[in-house]
């Protein structure tokens, strides 16, 4: 597929070594990455500046939370898709997380495939998402 033709996706983590992971795991799944960034001011300023797709977003990041990022994404960028990665499966923080526009969300440690399907859920029309 055309570099132009596939979803972009940007990913937000501070963790160096999560974010090389998932770049390769987008790659892998056929999806154009669109950039990174490590903390959640730098991921609001790469949606504004690049225009991805979706976003695959930490939870759990010094500064501005994930939760807080997602926050600010939906009401600048209510046209991006957020998927949120974490290692906390916590009920409270999925719903938190959802409530707050996120359409995906994937727990940690995942593979490529879970990544790959979370974001092809995410990236159908409205209404056709489910969790992975």
């Amino acid at each position: 597929m055309d570099e132009e033709k596939k979803q972009r996706v940007l990913v937000v983590d501070d963790d160096t070594l999560m974010r090389e992971v998932l770049k390769a795991i987008l790659r892998s799944e056929g999806f154009a990455v669109a950039g990174e960034a490590m903390d959640g001011r730098a991921g609001i300023a790469q949606v504004e500046h690049r225009r991805p797709d979706a976003v695959c977003l930490d939870v759990n990041m010094p500064g501005i939370s994930g939760l807080d990022t997602l926050k600010i994404l939906r009401e600048k960028f209510p046209g991006v898709r957020v998927v949120m990665i974490t290692g906390d499966a916590s009920m409270a923080t999925v719903r938190e997380a959802v409530s707050f526009g996120a359409v995906g969300y994937i727990i940690k440690p995942f593979n490529a495939g879970r990544v790959g399907d979370a974001l092809r859920a995410a990236l159908k029309p409205a209404g056709e998402w489910a969790a992975v």
